[in-house]
């Protein structure tokens, strides 16, 4: 059941959202070649915590981290570790954060130096889905639309859909319905309506959709192909004349 927030409900996520898209801010000014992945989770989690809210996904299913880090082929759930990031690499991280007792959910994918002209076409056309999926939220359109929109412009540009993973409602609880697939026909599914929160996120590969999971953590996500992928996403709130982007950076 898809629930409406109240007003005051839609406040608190909108302030846990701006702890999101602070602390997605400051991690990207600290993205470069010679961090270490481990590093960038200890970040986001005291910029979480001194602003007095709690990292969504640390306990969530029994993960051991504040943020998701994945890197290349690593599309999604990966964990922070020893890793240190190399000049071309591009890092995927999710981030959640929960404000007196409601969450917000954004991931932004980042280059680290100097990414190849491939990687950064993935990266832009990731991004330019995520916002033309944004674009059809709207009170009184239909939840597939979204989906079409992300689907259609992944692969006019020549990239792949994941299928596996979706968007999703988000507030008290982190995952709450509808799943929003990021591909399908157009016109279908429930009518969105103000005071629905989304979490729209696509996620996009280089090369196939086939994804597998390394067996070693139960985690992380990766491309079967070795090629890279990308992840974005932001919470929005559907309003009588559109929607708000809850998770700005």
């Amino acid at each position: 059941m898809i629930t409406r927030k109240t007003i005051d409900e839609v406040n608190r996520i909108r302030m846990a959202g701006k702890i999101v898209g602070h602390t997605l801010g400051c991690l990207q000014q600290a993205i470069c070649p010679g961090i270490s992945t481990i590093e960038l989770d200890a970040l986001a989690e005291r910029l979480i915590r001194d602003a007095g809210a709690e990292p969504s996904f640390k306990g969530y299913d029994g993960y051991s981290n504040s943020i998701c880090t994945s890197v290349n082929d690593q599309l999604a759930h990966g964990i922070p570790g020893s890793y240190v990031l190399q000049d071309g690499d591009i890092i995927s991280i999710d981030i959640g954060a929960k404000y007196e007792d409601f969450h917000a959910d954004s991931a932004w994918t980042f280059p680290v130096g100097k990414p190849s002209d491939a990687a950064r076409k993935l990266l832009e056309t990731t991004e330019e889905s995520l916002n033309l999926g944004i674009a059809e939220a709207k009170p009184g359109s239909r939840l597939s639309t979204i989906s079409h929109a992300i689907q259609r412009c992944a692969e006019s540009k020549g990239f792949s859909v994941v299928r596996e993973l979706t968007g999703h409602g988000v507030g008290r609880e982190l995952h709450e319905d509808p799943d929003i697939p990021n591909y399908g026909r157009p016109g279908r599914g429930p009518v969105l309506e103000p005071g629905m929160v989304l979490a729209i996120e696509p996620l996009i590969n280089e090369g196939s959709r086939k994804i597998w999971m390394v067996e070693d953590d139960d985690w992380t996500l990766m491309t079967q192909d070795g090629k890279n992928c990308a992840h974005f996403e932001h919470t929005i709130v559907i309003t009588e004349n559109g929607n708000e982007i809850l998770t700005k950076q």
